[in-house]
Protein backbone atom coordinates (compact mmCIF):
# COMPACT_ATOMS: atom_id res chain seq x y z
CA UNK A 1 0.00 0.00 0.00
CA UNK A 2 1.49 3.38 -1.05
CA UNK A 3 1.39 5.77 1.95
CA UNK A 4 -0.25 9.39 1.21
CA UNK A 5 2.12 12.15 0.30
CA UNK A 6 2.92 14.40 3.53
CA UNK A 7 1.19 17.84 3.12
CA UNK A 8 3.47 20.57 3.33
CA UNK A 9 3.01 23.98 4.44
CA UNK A 10 4.78 27.19 4.10
CA UNK A 11 6.59 27.02 7.24
CA UNK A 12 7.76 23.49 6.35
CA UNK A 13 8.99 24.49 3.08
CA UNK A 14 10.54 27.22 4.85
CA UNK A 15 12.55 25.45 7.49
CA UNK A 16 13.96 22.85 4.40
CA UNK A 17 15.15 25.64 1.87
CA UNK A 18 16.46 27.87 4.52
CA UNK A 19 17.83 25.19 6.78
CA UNK A 20 21.53 26.37 6.91
CA UNK A 21 19.79 30.06 9.09
CA UNK A 22 18.31 27.79 11.61
CA UNK A 23 21.26 26.42 12.16
CA UNK A 24 22.86 29.68 12.68
CA UNK A 25 19.87 31.01 14.18
CA UNK A 26 20.20 27.82 16.67
CA UNK A 27 23.73 28.83 17.85
CA UNK A 28 23.03 32.45 18.32
CA UNK A 29 20.47 31.54 20.78
CA UNK A 30 23.47 30.25 22.70
CA UNK A 31 25.11 33.30 23.25
CA UNK A 32 23.11 36.35 21.62
CA UNK A 33 19.88 37.23 23.76
CA UNK A 34 16.97 36.75 22.38
CA UNK A 35 19.45 35.32 18.93
CA UNK A 36 18.55 38.37 17.09
CA UNK A 37 20.27 41.97 17.32
CA UNK A 38 17.59 44.14 16.24
CA UNK A 39 13.66 43.53 17.66
CA UNK A 40 13.09 44.33 13.64
CA UNK A 41 14.49 40.93 12.75
CA UNK A 42 12.64 38.79 14.45
CA UNK A 43 10.79 36.50 12.53
CA UNK A 44 8.70 32.86 12.54
CA UNK A 45 9.73 30.38 12.76
CA UNK A 46 13.38 31.58 12.07
CA UNK A 47 14.91 34.93 10.81
CA UNK A 48 17.51 34.62 7.45
CA UNK A 49 20.94 34.65 7.40
CA UNK A 50 22.92 37.22 4.67
CA UNK A 51 26.27 36.46 3.98
CA UNK A 52 26.73 39.32 1.31
CA UNK A 53 24.81 41.76 -1.31
CA UNK A 54 24.65 43.64 -3.97
CA UNK A 55 22.18 46.42 -5.62
CA UNK A 56 18.82 45.48 -4.95
CA UNK A 57 19.82 41.97 -3.66
CA UNK A 58 21.02 39.93 -1.27
CA UNK A 59 22.33 36.31 -0.58
CA UNK A 60 21.58 33.96 2.02
CA UNK A 61 24.26 32.08 3.57
CA UNK A 62 23.04 28.97 1.24
CA UNK A 63 23.42 30.92 -1.93
CA UNK A 64 19.84 31.45 -2.32
CA UNK A 65 19.09 34.98 -4.13
CA UNK A 66 16.76 37.83 -2.60
CA UNK A 67 15.13 40.80 -4.11
CA UNK A 68 15.48 43.26 -0.42
CA UNK A 69 13.06 45.16 0.19
CA UNK A 70 14.87 45.85 4.05
CA UNK A 71 18.04 47.85 2.26
CA UNK A 72 19.35 48.20 5.53
CA UNK A 73 16.54 48.80 7.56
CA UNK A 74 16.21 52.22 4.93
CA UNK A 75 19.51 53.15 5.18
CA UNK A 76 20.37 52.22 1.44
CA UNK A 77 18.63 54.64 -0.84
CA UNK A 78 21.75 53.73 -3.02
CA UNK A 79 21.63 50.37 -2.57
CA UNK A 80 23.71 47.51 -1.34
CA UNK A 81 27.33 48.56 -2.07
CA UNK A 82 27.01 51.49 -4.17
CA UNK A 83 30.25 52.16 -6.16
CA UNK A 84 31.12 55.70 -5.19
CA UNK A 85 29.79 55.06 -1.36
CA UNK A 86 32.24 52.13 -0.86
CA UNK A 87 35.25 53.50 -2.66
CA UNK A 88 35.12 56.30 -0.24
CA UNK A 89 34.90 54.32 2.67
CA UNK A 90 38.01 52.10 1.30
CA UNK A 91 39.98 55.26 0.39
CA UNK A 92 39.39 56.60 4.02
CA UNK A 93 40.54 53.30 5.63
CA UNK A 94 43.78 53.89 4.39
CA UNK A 95 44.17 56.99 6.36
CA UNK A 96 42.69 56.06 9.55
CA UNK A 97 39.11 54.72 11.36
CA UNK A 98 39.79 57.08 14.40
CA UNK A 99 41.71 59.88 15.36
CA UNK A 100 40.11 60.83 18.46
CA UNK A 101 40.36 64.51 16.74
CA UNK A 102 38.37 66.98 14.54
CA UNK A 103 39.23 66.30 10.58
CA UNK A 104 37.66 67.97 7.62
CA UNK A 105 35.56 65.25 6.90
CA UNK A 106 33.02 65.83 9.56
CA UNK A 107 32.82 69.47 7.93
CA UNK A 108 32.17 68.59 4.43
CA UNK A 109 29.49 65.97 6.32
CA UNK A 110 28.16 68.73 8.29
CA UNK A 111 28.04 71.43 5.08
CA UNK A 112 26.25 68.88 3.11
CA UNK A 113 23.37 68.55 5.57
CA UNK A 114 23.18 72.36 5.66
CA UNK A 115 22.91 72.26 2.02
CA UNK A 116 20.20 70.38 1.88
CA UNK A 117 17.86 70.19 5.39
CA UNK A 118 16.03 73.24 5.27
CA UNK A 119 16.08 73.52 9.38
CA UNK A 120 20.22 72.63 9.68
CA UNK A 121 21.53 75.87 10.45
CA UNK A 122 24.10 73.97 12.84
CA UNK A 123 24.49 70.00 13.04
CA UNK A 124 25.45 67.75 15.73
CA UNK A 125 26.23 64.15 15.26
CA UNK A 126 25.26 61.49 17.26
CA UNK A 127 25.97 57.40 16.14
CA UNK A 128 21.99 56.42 15.24
CA UNK A 129 18.53 57.79 15.42
CA UNK A 130 17.92 56.90 18.96
CA UNK A 131 20.61 58.74 20.32
CA UNK A 132 19.76 62.06 17.95
CA UNK A 133 16.07 61.48 19.38
CA UNK A 134 17.57 61.79 23.31
CA UNK A 135 19.46 64.14 22.58
CA UNK A 136 17.22 66.62 20.57
CA UNK A 137 14.78 66.22 23.77
CA UNK A 138 17.52 67.12 25.95
CA UNK A 139 18.36 70.28 23.87
CA UNK A 140 15.04 71.29 23.67
CA UNK A 141 13.93 70.92 27.41
CA UNK A 142 17.50 73.03 28.30
CA UNK A 143 16.41 75.80 25.75
CA UNK A 144 12.42 75.98 27.32
CA UNK A 145 13.26 75.09 30.91
CA UNK A 146 9.97 72.59 30.56
CA UNK A 147 10.20 69.18 31.12
CA UNK A 148 7.64 67.34 29.18
CA UNK A 149 7.74 66.13 25.52
CA UNK A 150 4.72 65.43 23.42
CA UNK A 151 4.76 62.69 21.00
CA UNK A 152 2.05 60.92 18.75
CA UNK A 153 0.42 57.41 19.32
CA UNK A 154 2.05 54.73 17.04
CA UNK A 155 5.25 56.98 16.57
CA UNK A 156 8.54 55.26 16.61
CA UNK A 157 11.30 57.19 18.02
CA UNK A 158 13.99 54.68 19.05
CA UNK A 159 14.22 52.82 22.14
CA UNK A 160 14.88 55.49 24.56
CA UNK A 161 12.90 55.43 27.83
CA UNK A 162 11.31 57.91 27.45
CA UNK A 163 9.99 57.51 23.48
CA UNK A 164 9.15 54.38 23.73
CA UNK A 165 5.88 54.79 25.45
CA UNK A 166 2.88 54.87 22.96
CA UNK A 167 4.89 53.40 20.04
CA UNK A 168 2.74 49.58 20.38
CA UNK A 169 -0.80 49.22 20.52
CA UNK A 170 -2.54 49.72 23.24
CA UNK A 171 -1.07 52.85 22.45
CA UNK A 172 -2.63 53.91 26.02
CA UNK A 173 -1.21 51.38 28.04
CA UNK A 174 0.78 53.25 31.10
CA UNK A 175 3.57 50.41 31.44
CA UNK A 176 6.52 49.81 29.81
CA UNK A 177 9.13 46.77 30.62
CA UNK A 178 11.96 48.25 32.68
CA UNK A 179 11.17 51.91 32.46
CA UNK A 180 10.53 53.91 35.40
CA UNK A 181 6.98 55.35 35.78
CA UNK A 182 8.39 58.87 37.35
CA UNK A 183 10.35 59.12 32.94
CA UNK A 184 7.53 58.43 31.68
CA UNK A 185 4.84 60.97 32.97
CA UNK A 186 7.22 62.91 31.34
CA UNK A 187 5.78 62.23 28.01
CA UNK A 188 2.41 62.82 26.49
CA UNK A 189 0.98 60.61 23.87
CA UNK A 190 -1.99 61.75 21.93
CA UNK A 191 -3.85 60.54 18.82
CA UNK A 192 -2.54 62.10 15.85
CA UNK A 193 -5.88 63.12 14.58
CA UNK A 194 -7.15 65.31 17.38
CA UNK A 195 -5.49 68.86 17.19
CA UNK A 196 -7.84 70.04 19.62
CA UNK A 197 -6.46 67.28 22.22
CA UNK A 198 -2.60 68.85 21.39
CA UNK A 199 -3.88 72.45 22.28
CA UNK A 200 -5.38 71.75 25.67
CA UNK A 201 -1.98 69.77 26.61
CA UNK A 202 0.41 72.90 25.01
CA UNK A 203 -1.83 75.20 26.92
CA UNK A 204 -0.65 73.23 30.49
CA UNK A 205 2.86 75.23 29.78
CA UNK A 206 5.00 72.36 30.14
CA UNK A 207 5.41 70.86 26.93
CA UNK A 208 9.36 71.89 25.65
CA UNK A 209 8.93 69.82 21.95
CA UNK A 210 6.72 68.17 20.00
CA UNK A 211 8.22 65.20 18.51
CA UNK A 212 6.56 63.81 15.57
CA UNK A 213 7.37 61.51 12.13
CA UNK A 214 5.80 64.03 9.68
CA UNK A 215 5.26 60.81 7.33
CA UNK A 216 2.82 59.59 10.08
CA UNK A 217 3.50 56.97 12.14
CA UNK A 218 6.41 54.29 11.35
CA UNK A 219 6.93 56.10 7.92
CA UNK A 220 3.41 56.92 6.62
CA UNK A 221 1.80 53.06 7.90
CA UNK A 222 -0.42 55.83 10.10
CA UNK A 223 -0.22 58.48 7.31
CA UNK A 224 -0.07 62.30 8.70
CA UNK A 225 -1.81 65.27 6.68
CA UNK A 226 0.24 68.02 5.73
CA UNK A 227 -2.40 70.21 7.09
CA UNK A 228 -2.27 68.74 10.79
CA UNK A 229 1.64 69.48 10.43
CA UNK A 230 0.91 72.50 9.60
CA UNK A 231 -1.53 73.55 13.01
CA UNK A 232 1.57 71.68 14.72
CA UNK A 233 3.33 74.23 13.61
CA UNK A 234 1.50 77.34 14.62
CA UNK A 235 0.54 75.77 17.74
CA UNK A 236 4.47 75.27 18.57
CA UNK A 237 4.90 78.54 17.97
CA UNK A 238 2.10 79.88 19.65
CA UNK A 239 2.67 78.06 22.79
CA UNK A 240 6.63 78.36 22.59
CA UNK A 241 7.48 74.26 22.45
CA UNK A 242 10.53 73.17 20.22
CA UNK A 243 9.05 71.39 16.61
CA UNK A 244 11.23 68.29 16.18
CA UNK A 245 10.65 66.43 12.88
CA UNK A 246 12.20 62.63 13.33
CA UNK A 247 13.72 61.97 9.86
CA UNK A 248 15.40 59.47 10.50
CA UNK A 249 13.91 57.38 7.49
CA UNK A 250 12.33 60.11 5.58
CA UNK A 251 15.53 62.05 6.01
CA UNK A 252 16.96 62.13 2.23
CA UNK A 253 14.39 59.97 1.09
CA UNK A 254 11.08 62.01 1.17
CA UNK A 255 13.17 64.52 -1.11
CA UNK A 256 16.73 65.84 -1.10
CA UNK A 257 15.64 67.66 1.84
CA UNK A 258 13.27 65.13 3.40
CA UNK A 259 10.20 65.29 4.10
CA UNK A 260 10.02 68.90 5.26
CA UNK A 261 10.87 69.91 1.90
CA UNK A 262 8.86 68.01 0.49
CA UNK A 263 6.04 69.60 2.51
CA UNK A 264 7.24 73.28 2.90
CA UNK A 265 6.87 72.52 6.20
CA UNK A 266 10.35 73.67 8.65
CA UNK A 267 10.70 72.62 11.51
CA UNK A 268 12.95 73.95 14.41
CA UNK A 269 14.65 70.91 14.87
CA UNK A 270 15.13 67.59 13.24
CA UNK A 271 17.10 64.14 13.88
CA UNK A 272 18.27 62.22 10.99
CA UNK A 273 20.37 58.90 10.95
CA UNK A 274 20.15 56.05 7.83
CA UNK A 275 20.68 57.91 4.85
CA UNK A 276 22.55 60.13 6.54
CA UNK A 277 25.65 58.08 7.09
CA UNK A 278 25.33 56.02 3.76
CA UNK A 279 24.52 52.92 5.07
CA UNK A 280 26.92 53.14 8.05
CA UNK A 281 26.36 53.87 12.11
CA UNK A 282 25.48 57.80 12.37
CA UNK A 283 22.60 60.17 12.89
CA UNK A 284 22.34 63.77 13.83
CA UNK A 285 20.51 66.36 15.25
CA UNK A 286 20.21 70.03 13.65
CA UNK A 287 17.71 72.79 14.35
CA UNK A 288 18.33 76.44 14.45
CA UNK A 289 21.25 78.52 15.93
CA UNK A 290 20.07 79.64 19.02
CA UNK A 291 18.93 76.64 19.81
CA UNK A 292 21.45 74.07 18.94
CA UNK A 293 23.67 77.16 21.02
CA UNK A 294 23.22 75.27 24.18
CA UNK A 295 26.11 72.35 22.67
CA UNK A 296 28.48 75.55 23.01
CA UNK A 297 31.29 75.84 25.49
CA UNK A 298 31.46 79.54 26.79
CA UNK A 299 33.05 81.77 28.69
CA UNK A 300 30.39 82.78 30.53
CA UNK A 301 30.52 82.23 34.22
CA UNK A 302 27.91 79.16 35.17
CA UNK A 303 27.62 78.56 31.66
CA UNK A 304 29.85 74.96 31.11
CA UNK A 305 28.81 73.82 34.43
CA UNK A 306 24.80 74.63 34.74
CA UNK A 307 23.40 75.26 31.02
CA UNK A 308 25.49 73.57 28.38
CA UNK A 309 24.57 70.47 27.11
CA UNK A 310 26.80 67.39 28.10
CA UNK A 311 27.02 65.13 24.34
CA UNK A 312 30.39 63.34 24.34
CA UNK A 313 29.90 60.26 22.25
CA UNK A 314 33.42 58.17 21.11
CA UNK A 315 32.38 57.61 17.47
CA UNK A 316 30.28 60.37 16.67
CA UNK A 317 31.27 61.54 13.12
CA UNK A 318 33.68 59.23 12.74
CA UNK A 319 36.05 59.15 9.58
CA UNK A 320 34.56 56.42 7.96
CA UNK A 321 30.80 57.44 8.59
CA UNK A 322 31.84 61.04 6.73
CA UNK A 323 33.26 59.33 4.72
CA UNK A 324 30.39 57.19 3.43
CA UNK A 325 27.48 59.88 4.51
CA UNK A 326 29.26 62.60 2.47
CA UNK A 327 29.78 61.30 -0.55
CA UNK A 328 25.91 59.38 -0.38
CA UNK A 329 24.41 63.03 0.45
CA UNK A 330 25.78 64.59 -2.59
CA UNK A 331 24.28 61.70 -4.91
CA UNK A 332 20.88 62.57 -3.01
CA UNK A 333 20.99 65.79 -3.78
CA UNK A 334 19.41 64.52 -7.02
CA UNK A 335 15.68 64.28 -6.84
CA UNK A 336 16.10 61.94 -9.61
CA UNK A 337 17.32 59.55 -6.99
CA UNK A 338 13.56 60.20 -4.81
CA UNK A 339 11.74 60.24 -8.08
CA UNK A 340 12.95 56.98 -8.94
CA UNK A 341 12.83 55.29 -5.85
CA UNK A 342 8.52 56.98 -5.17
CA UNK A 343 8.29 55.56 -9.00
CA UNK A 344 9.19 52.05 -8.11
CA UNK A 345 7.17 52.35 -4.83
CA UNK A 346 4.43 53.29 -6.49
CA UNK A 347 3.79 50.43 -9.16
CA UNK A 348 4.88 47.94 -6.49
CA UNK A 349 1.64 49.20 -4.47
CA UNK A 350 -0.57 49.13 -7.03
CA UNK A 351 0.43 45.53 -8.16
CA UNK A 352 0.11 44.13 -4.53
CA UNK A 353 -3.72 45.79 -4.29
CA UNK A 354 -4.12 44.06 -7.71
CA UNK A 355 -3.01 40.94 -6.58
CA UNK A 356 -5.55 41.06 -4.10
CA UNK A 357 -8.24 42.27 -6.01
CA UNK A 358 -8.13 39.31 -8.37
CA UNK A 359 -7.77 36.89 -5.22
CA UNK A 360 -10.94 38.45 -3.86
CA UNK A 361 -8.76 38.75 -0.67
CA UNK A 362 -8.99 41.04 1.99
CA UNK A 363 -6.07 43.53 3.05
CA UNK A 364 -4.76 46.17 0.97
CA UNK A 365 -0.82 47.89 0.39
CA UNK A 366 -0.76 51.44 0.63
CA UNK A 367 2.38 53.96 1.66
CA UNK A 368 3.89 57.20 0.82
CA UNK A 369 6.85 58.60 -1.09
CA UNK A 370 9.12 55.24 -1.52
CA UNK A 371 7.81 53.11 0.98
CA UNK A 372 5.49 50.27 1.11
CA UNK A 373 3.30 48.56 3.23
CA UNK A 374 1.15 45.84 3.34
CA UNK A 375 -1.14 44.12 5.25
CA UNK A 376 -3.76 40.82 4.33
CA UNK A 377 -6.34 39.20 6.30
CA UNK A 378 -7.93 42.61 7.24
CA UNK A 379 -10.83 44.37 5.53
CA UNK A 380 -10.18 47.63 4.51
CA UNK A 381 -12.92 49.65 3.00
CA UNK A 382 -11.43 51.83 0.10
CA UNK A 383 -9.36 49.28 -1.12
CA UNK A 384 -8.62 49.30 -4.78
CA UNK A 385 -6.28 48.32 -7.47
CA UNK A 386 -4.39 51.20 -7.10
CA UNK A 387 -2.35 53.70 -5.06
CA UNK A 388 -3.65 53.25 -1.96
CA UNK A 389 -2.19 56.07 0.58
CA UNK A 390 -4.41 55.87 3.89
CA UNK A 391 -6.45 52.70 4.32
CA UNK A 392 -9.63 53.51 5.66
CA UNK A 393 -11.78 50.93 8.14
CA UNK A 394 -8.97 49.55 10.05
CA UNK A 395 -8.05 50.53 13.44
CA UNK A 396 -4.84 52.36 13.72
CA UNK A 397 -3.65 50.11 16.15
CA UNK A 398 -4.44 47.17 14.24
CA UNK A 399 -2.28 48.58 11.08
CA UNK A 400 0.64 49.02 13.44
CA UNK A 401 -0.11 45.72 15.23
CA UNK A 402 0.07 43.89 11.60
CA UNK A 403 4.03 44.00 11.21
CA UNK A 404 4.20 40.93 13.94
CA UNK A 405 1.15 39.25 14.03
CA UNK A 406 -1.82 37.42 12.06
CA UNK A 407 -1.03 36.45 8.15
CA UNK A 408 2.52 38.49 8.78
CA UNK A 409 5.00 35.91 9.04
CA UNK A 410 3.42 33.02 6.85
CA UNK A 411 3.61 35.50 4.48
CA UNK A 412 6.96 36.96 4.65
CA UNK A 413 8.06 33.09 4.65
CA UNK A 414 6.04 32.86 1.42
CA UNK A 415 7.62 35.94 -0.29
CA UNK A 416 11.12 34.28 0.73
CA UNK A 417 10.44 31.25 -0.65
CA UNK A 418 9.83 32.86 -3.71
CA UNK A 419 13.04 34.79 -3.74
CA UNK A 420 12.05 38.04 -2.13
CA UNK A 421 12.54 39.56 1.57
CA UNK A 422 9.47 42.03 2.27
CA UNK A 423 10.72 43.03 5.26
CA UNK A 424 7.61 41.34 7.51
CA UNK A 425 4.40 43.67 5.82
CA UNK A 426 6.52 47.19 4.79
CA UNK A 427 9.83 47.85 3.09
CA UNK A 428 11.53 50.54 1.36
CA UNK A 429 13.07 51.51 -2.25
CA UNK A 430 16.49 52.15 -3.68
CA UNK A 431 17.38 53.55 -7.11
CA UNK A 432 18.94 49.85 -7.25
CA UNK A 433 15.67 48.88 -7.88
CA UNK A 434 14.35 48.04 -11.49
CA UNK A 435 10.94 47.67 -12.77
CA UNK A 436 11.64 44.32 -13.74
CA UNK A 437 12.56 43.61 -10.16
CA UNK A 438 9.27 45.38 -9.25
CA UNK A 439 7.25 42.67 -11.67
CA UNK A 440 8.79 39.49 -10.45
CA UNK A 441 7.92 40.63 -7.13
CA UNK A 442 4.57 41.03 -7.74
CA UNK A 443 4.46 37.66 -9.04
CA UNK A 444 5.87 36.37 -6.18
CA UNK A 445 3.02 37.92 -4.27
CA UNK A 446 0.83 36.14 -6.17
CA UNK A 447 2.31 33.05 -5.64
CA UNK A 448 2.50 33.85 -2.15
CA UNK A 449 -1.32 34.70 -1.81
CA UNK A 450 -1.61 31.42 -3.59
CA UNK A 451 0.37 29.45 -0.92
CA UNK A 452 -1.91 31.01 1.84
CA UNK A 453 -5.02 29.60 0.36
CA UNK A 454 -3.51 26.28 0.16
CA UNK A 455 -2.80 26.12 3.59
CA UNK A 456 -6.29 27.32 4.03
CA UNK A 457 -4.83 30.65 5.65
CA UNK A 458 -6.77 32.62 3.56
CA UNK A 459 -10.54 31.73 2.06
Amino acid sequence: MVSAPVQTTIFSEFEERFSASKALYQRAQGVISGGIAHDGRYQKPFPVYVERAKGAYKWDVAGHKLIDYAMGHGSLILGHNDEDVVAAVHAQLDRGTHFGAGHEGEILWAEQITKLVPSAERVRFTMSGTEANILAMRIARAYTARNSILKFEGHFHGWSDYLVKGEKPPFESPDVPGVPEDVLRTVAVLPSDDIGAVEERLSQGDIAAILVEPSGASWAMIPMERDYLLKLRELATAYGSVLIFDEVITGFRWAPGGAQARFGITPDMTTLAKITAGGLPGGAVVGKTEIMDHLLFKDEPGWNAKKKIIHPGTYNANPLSAAAGTTCLIKCANPAVQQHCDDMAARLRIGFNTVLENHSVPGCAWGDSSAYHVVVGEHVSNRTAGDLRTPEGISPATLKASGKAGLAGPLSAAMLLEGVDLFNTGGLLSIAHTPDDIDFTIEAFDRSISRLKRDALLA
